[in-house]
C-alpha cells in the first residue's frame, strides 16, 4: 500500500464516519469525495462495503446496552418484543425495494450531479418539516407502533436515491409522523443497524470476487477510521439535538449542493467521467 492510497483510504473513512449518521447523505459525499481524489472502480466498491460496516457497528456499539437488554428481554418482556417486531417492519420496505431496484438506482442515478440535486431538494424538505407544528405522540422508541416503524420504514426507502440521505429521510419522516426528535433520532439509529447489516452482507455476497488479500490494509485503515469517526459523529449529534433544531444540516446540504451544481454548469469540475 503507497502513501496516497493510504491516503485515500483515511480520507474516505473520515468522510463515511462522520457522514453515515448526520442527516446530509453518506453516499452522496462518498461519491463527490471519491471522484475528486480519483479514488473508482470495482475496488473502491468493495471498499464502501467495508467502511460502511466500520460505521454501523460503531453505532452498534455506542447503543450496545439496549441492544443487550432487547435481546435478553425476547422471552420475558412485551417492550423488547414490541421493539423488535417494530425494527422489522421499519426494515421490510427498504429490503424489498432496494433488491428489487438497487442494480437499477446505483447505474442511472450514482453520479454527483443527481446527489447535488438530491441535497438540495432534501435540505429544503428539512426546513419545512422543522418549522411546521409537531404533534408528538412517540417521546421515546418504546412508545411507537408498529404503523409508526412502517411509516418510518417507507421513508427510508427515498434514500436509495444517493444525496437524499438514510438518516435523514428516515429522521424527517419520523418527526412528520408524530415523533420526538429524539425519538426519530434513536430509531434511525436503530433501523440503520439491521438495514445496513443485510446491505453490506448482501453486496459483500455479490461482489465477493472483488475482495483481494491484497488490499486488506487498505480495507483496516478505511474500516478503523470510519469506526472511530462514526462514534465521534453519533456521540455529537445526540448531543447536538438535545438543545437545537437539524436546520443547520439543511442549510449544510442546500450550500454543498449549491456548489456542486455550480461546478457543473460554470464548468470548474468536470464531473462526467465520476464513478460510481
Amino acid at each position: 500500500m503507497d502513501l496516497w492510497t493510504a491516503a485515500q483510504a483515511l480520507i474516505l473513512g473520515v468522510v463515511e464516519g462522520l457522514t453515515e449518521f448526520l442527516p446530509i447523505s453518506s453516499t452522496g459525499h462518498q461519491i463527490i469525495v471519491a471522484d475528486l481524489i480519483g479514488f473508482g472502480g470495482e475496488r473502491a466498491m468493495a471498499f464502501n462495503i467495508i467502511i460502511q460496516l466500520g460505521a454501523i457497528l460503531a453505532v452498534m456499539w455506542e447503543f450496545r446496552r439496549k441492544i443487550v437488554d432487547v435481546v435478553t428481554g425476547l422471552p420475558t418482556q412485551p417492550q423488547a418484543r414490541r421493539f423488535t417486531l417494530n425494527l422489522i417492519i421499519g426494515v421490510l420496505p427498504a429490503v424489498v425495494l432496494g433488491v428489487m431496484f438497487s442494480d437499477l438506482i446505483h447505474h442511472y442515478l450514482f453520479n454527483p450531479i443527481t446527489v447535488a440535486a438530491a441535497l438540495v431538494i432534501g435540505g429544503f424538505i428539512m426546513l419545512w418539516a422543522e418549522r411546521r407544528q409537531h404533534e408528538v405522540h412517540a417521546e421515546t422508541v418504546d412508545e411507537m407502533t408498529w404503523a409508526d416503524a412502517l411509516k418510518v420504514g417507507f421513508a427510508q426507502c427515498l434514500a436509495m436515491i444517493p444525496g437524499t440521505s438514510r438518516s435523514g429521510s428516515t429522521i424527517i419522516g419520523g418527526l412528520l409522523f408524530g415523533l420526538s426528535r429524539k425519538t426519530a433520532t434513536e430509531f434511525s439509529f436503530f433501523l440503520a443497524m439491521p438495514t445496513m447489516i443485510a446491505a453490506s452482507l448482501y453486496s459483500g455476497y455479490k461482489y465477493r470476487n472483488l475482495f483481494q488479500p491484497d488490499d486488506f490494509a487498505v480495507f483496516a485503515v478505511g474500516f478503523i477510521t470510519s469506526f472511530i469517526f462514526a462514534m465521534i459523529a453519533v456521540r455529537a449529534l445526540l448531543r447536538f439535538i438535545a438543545t437545537h433544531s437539524y436546520a443547520v444540516f439543511a442549510w449544510y446540504r442546500i450550500a454543498f449542493g449549491l456548489l456542486i451544481l455550480a461546478t457543473w454548469v460554470f464548468g470548474w469540475v468536470d464531473w462526467s467521467n465520476a464513478q460510481p
